[in-house]
């Protein structure tokens, strides 16, 4: 443990054995001691960065039926929906009023919506003047399947339409057997991973996710971690990670227990620690709510994330925190920094 302490102070990157001795052996103050230098050597600056953005999901209609998706209707199922263009610009201009700058679109597997479809909501969203970060890869995975169009020609035609960037959603843990047991009509691990080196290489900029503490084991949570890494070291196109844990309530998994705030901070202090070619970390106040994700600060987490003006799928699992611009900013002012607002790609705004 000594020798992996000295590695993490002086820079030296760690390998996956020397996290998972880490994860093992680490005592929590220990790892947040680790990880708040790392964010330090990356981050001196005194702020904590946050955007302002909307959670817009156009359906709750999927196909996937993912084991852990308390959000999802099934076609056959009443009350689903697809959102109108007049819905979405209703949500949009509230957003711009809120002082927002981008929308984060993301909705389930539809069974019989074309890729036009998809290219016409694009079009309409950015008539309204907003970065628009959509579409996770399972979603361009399953709009490439239902075209029969190769993934990189449905990235491009997004992009055409007005697709900004990427979120990371649909990572859950990046190994097959996870994915196989939880989420088998979804993209495979690869597939999720080439999605996002395509987008890089069209030029886009990505976030990364990871949802733990479900069924996965601690190698399985570093084998996410180490592909995130490698993929990273070559395209660079990643501007953050988010991990978050598993909300088991109202999900068919609702057997399984919630992950601690413990198990949240030593998580995020491995990302931090780990992933040392990920410039930036966000503390998930959605799902810890606002004082653990203030106290993720100083576990390596240096962004407090989306204001969330609106947010379904976490909230279906039970979870019902809401935070205003005004909280955020006094929670990261009670840890001790300056607030920040950015844009997707981490650029601060100034604004009066």
């Amino acid at each position: 443990m000594e020798r992996i302490n000295d590695k993490i102070l002086s820079g030296e990157r760690i390998t996956v054995d020397e996290g998972l001795e880490l994860a093992r052996a680490g005592e929590l103050h220990q790892l947040g001691f680790l990880a708040d230098s790392v964010k330090k050597k990356l981050h001196p600056e005194p702020f904590i960065t946050y955007v302002i953005d909307r959670n817009i999901n156009y359906t709750d209609i999927c196909i996937s039926a993912c084991k852990f998706c308390a959000f999802f209707k099934a076609p056959e199922d009443e009350g689903g929906y697809v959102l109108t263009h007049e819905e979405l610009g209703r949500k949009i201009e509230e957003t711009k009023e809120l002082g927002g700058t981008q929308i984060l679109l993301q909705g389930g597997l539809h069974p019989d919506k074309p890729l036009e479809f998809y290219e016409e909501m694009l079009r309409y969203i950015k008539s309204h003047d907003i970065h628009i970060h959509g579409f996770s890869p399972p979603e361009v995975c399953h709009f490439a399947k239902l075209s029969g169009l190769p993934v990189p020609e449905v990235i491009t035609r997004l992009q055409k339409a007005g697709l900004d960037s990427i979120p990371g959603g649909g990572a859950e843990i990046l190994t097959d057997r996870v994915r196989s047991e939880t989420a088998p009509r979804k993209c495979s691990a690869d597939e999720w991973l080439n999605v996002m080196e395509e987008a890089h290489k069209q030029g886009m900029r990505t976030t990364a996710t990871m949802m733990f503490g479900h069924i996965e084991t601690m190698e399985e949570r570093f084998e996410h971690l180490d592909r995130l890494r490698q993929l990273q070291d070559r395209t660079g196109g990643f501007t953050a990670f988010i991990p978050w844990p598993f909300q088991p309530a109202n999900s068919v998994l609702n057997h399984l227990p919630t992950a601690t705030a413990v198990e949240y901070l030593k998580m995020l202090a491995l990302s931090r620690i780990f992933l040392d070619n990920f410039a930036n970390i966000q503390a998930s106040w959605v799902t810890q709510g606002p004082k653990i994700a203030q106290i993720s600060l100083y576990f390596g987490a240096n962004d407090f994330g989306s204001t969330m003006i609106e947010e379904n799928v976490v909230a279906a699992a039970g979870i019902g925190f809401r935070l205003s611009e005004l909280e955020i900013r006094k929670l990261v002012e009670g840890a001790g920094y300056t607030p920040r607002q950015r844009t997707m790609d981490y650029t601060l705004v100034n604004r009066a």
